[in-house]
């Protein structure tokens, strides 16, 4: 997959995706090419491409017997910004008050055939034969300085992987001011920017912006990927479209602050970057220190952005997420948090479960409530031990019972925070993070804890350790509900470390309470948290295979978040829980079936009070369990695509969902309001179906490919004022479920 010529010119390729780069004149590296796969190349061939004059007046002499060069026009694999190239760069470095101006020359490279999975920090990985890295060695001699580049590709994806590795060579500590993961540089600005942002409740909605010359950015500066940014992006080319057309797109296999810039020239010439977010950032680096980026993920697709979501799904899955989810069935959750809130006991809890596991549900989420003293949101936590008034017999007995109904357990934790009102707290204010003044922020009425200091987290894990084994316990629902305010650390101040390190050093520590979990109990399943959808990204899915992906459970409401969220993610990762109605965040009432309907895709969970229920709906949650269960792993592990336009405006709504030969599909539809007298008979084109094959509907009808891409589905017949004997759907909030099984 990787391919040397001339010892200058370097071509990543598989039968996806070629990545180009070469030496350029003044030693440093240039980028080339990114795109469709161009097969075995020649240095002749690339010559060619390689062959330019320089766009700017602004040239420099590189050295003594170089020639007039310039980096203002050239496209680049890891720019600095200050000689002759003067948009912003990826490194910034200076030594006391001195900026440098950074010079990286090649020095040679080498190859890695394996890219292992380790627990110490996020990273993609692969098997053996499937991945291959090229490690480019740079230095900047006149600085004491090593930089190593490293570019994986992998057998099966279009994505190319990037990371840094950066060391002090000299005697003078510097200052690491900004150091970004990955660069992608494009010849035109003939895109649009794709991003995914909205606000608690509304997370991940699709933004769109076309380019033109300046800078736009987004990211997070809440010690979070946060509610209203996501690090996964798009530019999509203004003529693509769902299911054609040139995209790219971009992650971070990181959790913590970040940044997405992208800046166009003067020459309409685009520049992406991707990485930790430099403001609040600066890293000291003594002699031989070395400090390393997280891994940036760059992905390449010629089919729209359905594509490009197929890529960005199969390689988390693959080569980020543990891959044994992709074997093991996710349970059928049933979480008592809508159905009690803080007002349970053991008898009421043990009741919920026995109605849900009559109902087909397979493992019982205990949510907030059952630690310490918590009867509200305003105590307790950092007490890992449980309520004894709650659980007068112990937290053990009452995971026993849960056993012995044949249902897993799952509880809830929120380990990075303490409450004022908590033992935790009393015995350790120093653990708290906040700044050393008289004005100190509490946001929700709690505090975050230190997990930059490595003894808080062994001692929440200590805590978490017990309650897991005494459970035996299955699921862990990890929350986070408070972002950090006054970021500093009596920790770091005491080592002699600066707090500009706090908010990267923050997030390594909840990666090692990850690893001390996931290392002692390897088959826990832990369903990642932070007020619904406040930390979703590849870093937290490198250890936890499934998100709650808001605190805002409204069908239709999650018609917008998880059409975002799957335009980066995989389906399995994206939690549902069928909940109530009207519904408890925006007091929304719509249909148990619309409900049901819109949490088949992914893993399903049920959160509502069911023994208040009437006979009717408990029978429709048992079928749809049922139905569920005979087509889990489809809803869980298909291929997902759109199949109508996605944005918030839309008022209808399709997804599909196939196998991976394509001979069995599952596609709900959903259309948000009614409208006066619509058309008789409407349909939903399929694209992707063969031509050639003949489909079953539903069990019913049998249709050609042909017309199922041609002409299409049938929506459901509505109501239009007469038509009562005939409808199907009536009111506003409709949905349909289709079953296509290929018989020849």
């Amino acid at each position: 997959m990787i391919e040397i010529l001339d010892e200058k010119i370097f071509h990543l390729y598989n039968e996806k995706i070629s990545y180009i780069f070469y030496v350029m004149e003044n030693q440093q590296l240039g980028h080339l090419y990114y795109g469709g796969a161009l097969g075995a190349i020649t240095a002749d061939e690339l010559g060619y491409f390689l062959e330019r004059e320089n766009k700017s007046a602004g040239t420099v002499k590189f050295s003594a017997d170089s020639g007039m060069f310039t980096l203002a026009d050239r496209s680049q694999e890891y720019p600095v910004y200050g000689t002759s190239d003067f948009k912003e760069g990826a490194l910034d470095i200076q030594a006391a008050d001195e900026l440098w101006y950074l010079d990286f020359k090649y020095v040679g490279y080498e190859q890695v055939a394996e890219k292992k999975r380790t627990l110490d920090r996020p990273a993609s990985y692969a098997c053996s034969g499937e991945a291959e890295t090229l490690i480019i060695h740079m230095a900047d001699t006149d600085h004491h300085l090593e930089l190593v580049l490293s570019f994986s590709i992998f057998a099966d994806s279009s994505a190319i992987v990037r990371s840094q590795v950066l060391k002090n060579k000299g005697s003078q500590v510097i200052q690491l001011n900004k150091m970004l993961s990955g660069v992608l540089e494009l010849p035109s600005a003939d895109y649009e920017f794709i991003h995914l942002s909205g606000a608690w409740l509304k997370e991940r909605h699709i933004k769109r912006r076309s380019l033109e010359q300046g800078t736009v950015s987004i990211g997070s500066l809440k010690g979070a990927s946060g509610h209203q940014h996501n690090p996964f992006t798009a530019l999509a080319h203004k003529q693509a479209t769902l299911n054609d057309g040139v995209v790219y797109g971009t992650n971070l296999i990181y959790s913590g602050n970040f940044l997405v810039q992208v800046e166009v020239d003067e020459w309409q010439r685009t520049r992406l970057m991707t990485g930790i977010h430099p403001t609040h950032f600066n890293w000291q680096l003594g002699h031989e220190e070395v400090f390393q980026t997280p891994e940036a993920v760059l992905f390449y697709s010629g089919e729209g952005l359905n594509g490009l979501a197929n890529e960005a799904a199969r390689f988390a899955e693959k080569h980020v997420i543990d891959r044994k989810w992709m074997r093991k069935l996710r349970p059928i959750v049933f979480n008592n948090w809508e159905a009690t809130y803080f007002e349970f006991d053991q008898e009421k809890l043990t009741t919920l479960a026995k109605a849900g596991k009559d109902l087909g549900m397979e493992c019982f989420v205990l949510d907030d409530g059952w630690f310490g003293r918590r009867d509200d949101d305003r105590s307790s936590l950092g007490d890992w031990f449980v309520d004894e008034r709650k659980f007068p017999n112990g937290i053990k007995v009452f995971a026993e019972q849960i056993h012995q109904m044949g249902l897993q357990l799952g509880i809830w934790f929120e380990p990075e925070m303490v409450s004022p009102k908590s033992q935790l707290y009393e015995a350790h204010p120093e653990w708290v993070v906040r700044h050393p003044y008289e004005r100190t922020a509490i946001g929700r009425g709690q505090y975050v804890l230190d997990f930059s200091n490595p003894e808080v987290v062994e001692a929440i894990y200590a805590q978490l350790k017990k309650i897991i084994e005494e459970t035996q316990l299955e699921y862990i629902k990890w929350d986070m509900n408070r972002n950090i305010t006054e970021a500093y650390s009596t920790y770091l101040k005491a080592v002699g470390r600066p707090q500009t390190e706090f908010f990267h050093r923050y997030i390594l520590g909840v990666y090692h309470l990850y690893e001390c979990i996931l290392t002692d109990f390897p088959d826990i399943l832990i369903e990642g948290c932070a007020g619904g959808g406040g930390r979703y990204d590849l870093g937290i899915l490198f250890y936890s295979p499934q998100i709650w992906p808001s605190d805002n459970s409204d069908a239709v409401e999650r018609l917008a978040i998880q059409s975002g969220t799957l335009l980066g993610y995989p389906l399995s990762s994206f939690s549902n829980h069928v909940s109530t109605s009207p519904n408890h965040q925006i007091d929304r009432h719509t249909s148990l079936q619309m409900r049901q309907d819109v949490c088949l895709f992914g893993p399903l969970g049920y959160e509502l009070d069911i023994t208040k229920l009437d006979d009717e709906e408990k029978r429709a949650i048992q079928a749809n369990i049922q139905f569920y269960k005979a087509h889990r792993d489809l809803l869980t592990h298909g291929t997902f695509f759109q199949l109508l336009p996605i944005g918030d405006t839309e008022n209808e709504v399709a997804w599909a969902v196939c196998n991976q030969d394509r001979s069995e599909w599952l596609i709900g539809f959903y259309r948000k309001l009614a409208q006066a007298n619509p058309p008789n008979v409407e349909y939903l084109k399929i694209p992707m179906m063969d031509q050639a094959k003949t489909y079953l509907i539903n069990g019913a009808a049998q249709v050609t490919g042909g017309m199922l891409k041609e002409i299409g589905l049938k929506k459901p017949y509505v109501f239009n004022g007469v038509n009562h004997e005939q409808m199907q759907v009536s009111g506003d909030f409709q949905s349909a479920i289709y079953h296509l099984k290929e018989i020849r």
